[in-house]
């Protein structure tokens, strides 16, 4: 059955007439920020928790896996609800999700109600498809490029903040303030998107596809599964080979079986534009590239001097040693926006990417010294800033507004699951240049940041794919 990119229904207001578009795009800012920082608050105090509930490594874990899961299935979902009956309606009901989870993981007593309350925080993933969707039809054009790059960068910045913030407050309070400091954030968007935030106006009537959503869902866990839990099963093992082959043909079907939809849950006509396709395989890359280096630089700091290559600095100073890549996030995200808005997203992208190969070539050569780690950090900073404003610059290029929720939902999807690999793949590394005392050896840094340097290197390529042209869809 042919498929066709469905045209916007309009209604209400024209964009941008009645709403106060700062306090549109500051609340908007405030629920990507509350759930990029609880996607990486709780990786630094897991052994703190660990203890207090007395659980193995593997049992903690899903404090991480189970948040990823739940965002990588709900995000298409959600962003397809959002295209079909109002990306603010949803944005409240996922707002309302990720307070429910927040407040039951804060009040958590044991680790499944944990485990429950990180599942229902996952749903927040929507946030930025639905809150890119809203600024495009909210907006004036002359401000949507430069916002997206300001909520894109937001997404790494919360990520970076999480790392450095988690430190002193497990420190000085406990790992429940860890969701009570989020919780705050999460209300006031809530409250601000009930009466700050239009409607937006474009619509994509239809159903939403349950079949296509379940073996999206079976396709995404086992996969996800898999590599968040191959280090410990054993990457050769029969059950992590089975479950991410399971997950694999999955797949496969989810895509035939979109193919023959009349209103699929993603049309595949989108992935096949190169301005979509290439930015999501940047997102993939780059995901990867990100949370290498938010594994390997906090272990690095915290190692003794005494060994040669550590700086012996405590949970909360290594956090801080992360500011400088936040920081430039921040600059450089809008900034992206600016250049897009001059030359297009491929130009940003692609200087963006070259800059995370820097990041990482550089302490590969030398990481003796803190300039080093400094200056890897704020290349880091500068390089995520620019691409992943870029790539939600290059989807919104190459898709109908109609279409924006589901085309960057795949983005974030792809972001995610590049996110557990780069997570899963350089914690093996390290594990296995460990020592019988449990310390990393000084190669086992050298390797992982020459990986990650690799890996963003491919993203180059990618971006170098991406279409030149300006226009929009």
């Amino acid at each position: 059955m042919t498929q066709t990119i469905a045209e916007p229904v309009k209604s209400g207001a024209a964009p941008g007439r009645h709403a106060n578009t700062t306090l549109v795009v500051l609340f908007l800012s405030l629920g990507g920020l509350a759930f990029a920082v609880l996607q990486s608050l709780v990786a630094p105090a897991l052994p703190v928790i660990a203890r207090e509930f007395q659980v193995d490594t593997g049992e903690i874990s899903w404090i991480l896996t189970a948040y990823l899961l739940s965002a990588s299935v709900l995000t298409p979902i959600l962003g397809r609800l959002g295209d079909m009956v109002g990306k603010r309606r949803v944005l409240l009901a996922v707002l309302v999700l990720l307070a429910a989870g927040t407040l039951l993981a804060a009040l958590a007593p044991n680790l499944t109600v944990l485990i429950l309350a990180r599942t229902l925080q996952g749903a927040a993933g929507a946030i930025m498809p639905l809150s890119i969707g809203i600024v495009r039809d909210v907006l004036p054009p002359e401000k949507v490029s430069v916002t997206v790059g300001g909520l894109s960068a937001i997404f790494g910045i919360g990520a970076g903040v999480g790392i450095v913030a988690a430190g002193p407050i497990v420190d000085h309070l406990s790992w429940h303030w860890l969701f009570w400091f989020p919780l705050v954030i999460v209300m006031i968007a809530l409250v601000g998107a009930i009466f700050g935030v239009p409607e937006s106006t474009s619509r994509t009537p239809g159903r939403l596809d349950l079949l296509g959503a379940g073996i999206l869902s079976v396709s995404l866990v086992s996969i996800l599964l898999a590599i968040s839990d191959g280090d410990d099963w054993g990457w050769t093992s029969a059950k992590t080979l089975g479950l991410l082959g399971f997950g694999l043909v999955a797949l496969v079907v989810f895509v035939l079986v979109e193919l023959r939809m009349a209103e699929p849950l993603i049309n595949m006509r989108l992935l096949t534009k190169r301005g979509v396709w290439t930015a999501d395989l940047v997102a993939l890359i780059l995901g990867f590239a990100m949370f290498g280096s938010f594994l390997l630089i906090p272990i690095l700091l915290q190692l003794p001097t005494a060994l040669g290559y550590g700086f012996g600095k405590t949970v909360s100073e290594a956090g801080f040693y992360l500011l400088p890549t936040t920081l430039m996030m921040l600059v450089f995200g809008p900034l992206a926006g600016f250049l897009d808005r001059k030359y297009g997203p491929k130009i940003p992208l692609v200087v963006g990417a070259v800059a995370v190969v820097a990041a990482f070539a550089l302490p590969a050569v030398g990481h003796g010294e803190i300039w080093q780690i400094l200056a890897s950090g704020c290349l880091t900073g500068m390089g995520i800033g620019l691409s992943f404003a870029s790539m939600s610059n290059a989807i919104i290029a190459a898709v109908p507004a109609a279409n924006t929720g589901e085309a960057t939902s795949v983005n974030a999807i792809a972001r995610s699951v590049g996110s557990s690999i780069g997570t899963a793949v350089i914690a093996a590394v390290i594990a296995s240049e460990t020592g019988p005392r449990g310390i990393p050896s000084d190669a086992a840094f050298t390797k992982g940041f020459w990986i990650c340097a690799a890996v963003a290197a491919l993203a180059v390529l990618a971006s170098l794919l991406v279409p030149s042209s300006r226009r929009r869809a």
